[in-house]
């Protein structure tokens, strides 16, 4: 089924081309049919908010193409990107198990296919199936390991300098090999790069600047190319 936003929507898992590997997308056969039962596919336009912070949880949404920010917002109008899920990831999985509201915001990066679970129905699959209710809990576990990460790198990074290093770093693993550096498509703005690792869009468009200077990495338009990552990684272990 075509759709105004450019994607292909898939609406039976079993047959799906977009499925990845771990978590429900990897459920057997019996499982993934009954979820097809209960579940709804949708295309959401970039921008699209799928829940927001504080609101009563209605249930969980699974990434099946695009990615979708999850941000969190302090009193004073201050945001902070958690991180970037991407295809193959639940959302909202913790506050639907535990009937707390949602504690993060979710918005669409990108045109994206996503399929939702009411919260009844889905508390009811677990119960009624073994593997779904462990393919969760890793996946409640991998949330808290991310947190976790991003806490001891906000927390023991000493400089902006070093902060936003580890976080081209992290993009760099995903990255294309060139002659010129390691490429990758960056589809932030200066203003999430710097929600993501805790600081102002200035402050990272001058350390930007300074990373370029140095020819550490050269921020492009949407285009990144790291030059030099033996040195990012210096300023990240020094």
């Amino acid at each position: 089924m075509s759709t105004p936003y450019g994607l292909e929507i898939t609406e039976n898992c079993l047959i799906c081309k977009l499925r990845h590997t771990g978590f429900f997308c990897d459920l057997p056969k019996p499982t993934l049919e009954e979820l097809d039962r209960i579940k709804y596919a949708s295309a959401y336009p970039q921008g699209a908010m799928l829940f927001v912070e504080g609101q009563a949880s209605r249930g969980v949404y699974m990434v099946c193409a695009g990615r979708v920010k999850l941000s969190t917002t302090s009193r004073d109008g201050k945001t902070l990107i958690l991180r970037i899920a991407q295809a193959g990831e639940v959302l909202g999985l913790h506050a639907t198990v535990s009937g707390k509201p949602y504690e993060l915001t979710a918005e669409t990066l990108q045109p994206c296919q996503l399929d939702f679970v009411k919260r009844d129905d889905f508390l009811k699959f677990l119960q009624n199936h073994a593997d779904a209710c462990l393919s969760a809990a890793q996946h409640l576990s991998q949330n808290c390991q991310s947190a976790y990460e991003m806490i001891r790198s906000l927390g023991l990074s000493h400089s902006v300098s070093e902060k936003l290093a580890r976080l081209l770093l992290e993009w760099a693993v995903d990255g294309e090999v060139t002659k010129q550096g390691i490429r990758i498509k960056v589809s932030l703005t200066h203003e999430e790069m710097a929600q993501l690792i805790g600081t102002s869009r200035e402050t990272v468009t001058r350390v930007l600047g300074e990373f370029r200077d140095k020819e550490l990495a050269h921020l492009q338009g949407s285009t990144l190319i790291i030059r030099n990552k033996a040195g990012l990684e210096r300023l990240v272990g020094g």
